[in-house]
């Protein structure tokens, strides 16, 4: 009989290791309820969500849309336990994250929390490998087996012939894969991704998120996208439209036109 060691078996895709995330009924994975976010600013208080719901199943891959500045990266950061609410309620990978204290948020985001910006923030002094495996050793894992956990992600970011190369040395699509893969080493149940292609021309940001969603069906996360991009977040399984402090149902997207052909 074959064994594995224990760090290895986490590896194991959520689709394999937890069908029931995916089965009829279950409890939503995000739940937010009259969420309130107020900042206190030197011209008076400034509210971003007022009585704010989002309830999202497993497996769903949800984008979010809305203009610059109606808190869009606000509701991924206190999703991620990155920020706190002013008021509500709060559930992400079932943990009310408003009642983490800083070690115990820190502790969530590394172990159920993937997290992809529109900047990579690769450390540009270590190679690809080794930005991927940062995670795991953050674990607790051990140098050897973060390093190849971290090389069978970048093969599945199709970068596996980079692996021994620095940030500076590989284009912006590149360096964007690199930053999804250390984002999904941990093996996440939620990946949440901020303006993930926003940065890049639009044959590679279709590269970039073809990528995204393989993974999102293939380790069966549950993902929220936040986007300009309308074509993109037609491929979703929902988009909802951050207005007025709430979150609408966005309708009359226009359709999503051909892929660009891969690099």
């Amino acid at each position: 009989m074959i064994q594995t060691t224990p760090a290895a078996a986490s590896q194991a895709p959520r689709s394999a290791r937890e069908p029931e995330l995916r089965a009829s009924g279950d409890l939503p994975i995000i739940q937010v309820h009259n969420l309130e976010k107020t900042y206190s600013t030197a011209r008076g208080p400034l509210t971003l969500f007022r009585d704010l719901d989002l309830e999202v199943g497993a497996g769903e891959l949800v984008a979010i849309v809305g203009q610059s500045g109606a808190g869009k990266s606000t509701l991924l950061h206190i999703l991620g336990a990155l920020d706190a609410p002013t008021a509500g309620t709060v559930h992400c990978a079932t943990t009310n994250v408003a009642a983490l204290s800083q070690r115990e948020a820190s502790a969530f985001r590394n172990r159920e929390i993937g997290y992809v910006w529109q900047f990579h923030y690769l450390l540009p002094e270590f190679s690809a490998l080794e930005n991927v495996g940062m995670p795991l050793m953050a674990r607790g894992v051990t140098r050897r087996e973060a390093f190849a956990i971290a090389s069978n992600w970048l093969r599945e970011v199709d970068l596996e012939d980079r692996s021994d190369h620095r940030p500076g040395e590989l284009s912006g699509g590149e360096q964007q894969r690199v930053a999804l893969a250390r984002a999904l080493v941990g093996n996440p149940r939620v990946l949440l991704a901020d303006e993930p292609t926003g940065d890049l021309d639009e044959a590679t940001a279709a590269r970039v998120f073809d990528i995204l969603e393989r993974l999102h069906v293939t380790h069966g996360l549950t993902s929220i996208v936040v986007t300009h991009n309308l074509d993109l977040a037609a491929r979703c399984t929902r988009t909802l439209r951050l207005e007025g402090g709430r979150l609408h149902a966005a309708g009359n997207l226009p359709a999503a036109g051909p892929h660009p052909e891969k690099e």
